[in-house]
């Protein structure tokens, strides 16, 4: 079973997501330039955004490159020296998950996605084996420590109690064992429009600046940044059976653990899934890249939201929508036609495809006038966001 969502979000002048010369993102599609918005911006702000972890009501993931301290503090507080803390945080995130920076000892040398549950259980094996840990950070037995990660790493194996890592997963090289598949898959947003570059020239007063004493009556400062305005389509797309087991779900018939055992642990996983898809969907409407926003404030709402339910393995990024790209007419922007444009394509594909198995489809709109620009997607239309969201998540079974 998948969940797919497609929206239609425009923005006022902005340059949210920039490359490597400052400029807005943007690349060519239809034979037009288009604007452009990575995924993995994308994926940040909706990780980031307070509904996802006030609806899925379980701690988000960290990304960094500084294990050792969230484990060095827990240690700390739990009473350990601070420079045996210290040392065995670091001889330890050596061993579980990467090699350290070589200029910087409590630093790895790459960046690590890992969740509090995952902490939360490497603190309780340290403490457990104290003696043995100390021992082997300090070169003493250091053959103890491997088997100490090696349980760990089989306790986290391509499981994670974090609701953003279950949906974006997380890849280690030098330890395949912690990688876990992601469940989810984000386009790069395209606007649906061609779209050229603007420039702002700006220029700062200086306010102490002296005219009578020759220090000049010009700007203190000057310069430009690059901008676009553009309506965008975005795609995203979840795996609910690869997040069901990203969160835990594990086989009824499998003989570990226990028969009550598992049945609690898959009730967990599925009610955590659950929440994990009503949070993804309602962060995405909301979920905006901070990219030089206290210089644009482009904090526009999105326009229009479909998702859907399918049991099928399809899946349709609607993109080719826009191949040809939509222009504003006389009596409207770019929205409206990127709605119609969007529906027509939508009742094209799913009447020529009859093959397609929806189990749930679900339509938002941000204004009546967003939704009279609907025709075929018109009878999926739920008056309020909330209700659109309990469309989805009353499809989702437990398969």
């Amino acid at each position: 079973m998948f969940i797919e969502l497609h929206m239609i979000q425009n923005f006022s002048p902005a340059n949210l997501n920039r490359d490597d010369t400052n400029n807005p993102k943007d690349c060519e599609f239809g034979g037009h330039r288009r604007a452009r918005i990575s995924s993995q911006s994308l994926k940040r702000a909706i990780r980031h955004e307070p509904i996802f972890t006030e609806t899925t009501k379980a701690q988000n993931g960290e990304r960094s490159k500084w294990m050792t301290r969230p484990i060095k503090r827990r240690l700390v507080d739990m009473g350990k020296d601070a420079e045996q803390a210290a040392a065995v945080a670091t001889a330890f995130v050596t061993v579980y998950v990467s090699k350290m920076d070589k200029k910087s000892p409590e630093k790895t040398s790459v960046l690590v996605y890992f969740s509090r549950e995952e902490v939360d259980a490497i603190i309780a094996g340290l403490l457990a084996e104290w003696d043995a840990a100390v021992d082997a950070a300090s070169g003493n037995k250091p053959a103890t420590l491997p088997d100490l990660v090696k349980t760990l790493q089989k306790g986290a194996e391509k499981r994670t109690g974090a609701p953003d890592i279950a949906l974006f997963g997380r890849m280690l090289a030098e330890k395949p064992t912690l990688n876990i598949d992601a469940a989810s898959q984000v386009a790069h947003a395209i606007s649906t429009h061609r779209i050229n570059m603007e420039m702002d020239f700006y220029t700062a007063v200086d306010e102490l600046q002296n005219e009578e004493d020759e220090e000049g009556a010009g700007a203190g400062m000057m310069g430009f940044t690059n901008f676009n305005s553009a309506c965008f389509y975005r795609y995203a797309r979840i795996d609910w059976r690869q997040l069901t087991h990203n969160l835990g779900w594990r086989d009824p018939e499998s003989t570990r653990g226990g028969k009550e055992t598992i049945v609690e642990a898959n009730r967990n996983a599925i009610d955590l899934a659950q929440r994990t898809v009503s949070g993804f969907l309602r962060a995405a409407i909301d979920a905006i890249p901070t990219g030089k926003q206290n210089s644009f404030a482009a904090q526009n709402p999105t326009s229009l939201a479909i998702a859907l339910v399918r049991k099928d393995g399809k899946s349709w990024n609607l993109a080719n929508a826009f191949e040809e790209p939509v222009r504003a007419r006389r009596d409207t922007g770019i929205i409206r036609p990127s709605i119609e444009a969007l529906d027509e394509y939508w009742n094209d594909l799913t009447r020529r495809r009859d093959d397609a198995q929806f189990e749930a489809v679900s339509v938002f709109t941000d204004s009546a006038r967003h939704e009279q620009a609907l025709d075929s997607l018109s009878v999926y239309h739920q008056p309020t966001l909330s209700a659109w969201a309990n469309v989805i998540a009353n499809a989702l079974t437990e398969e």
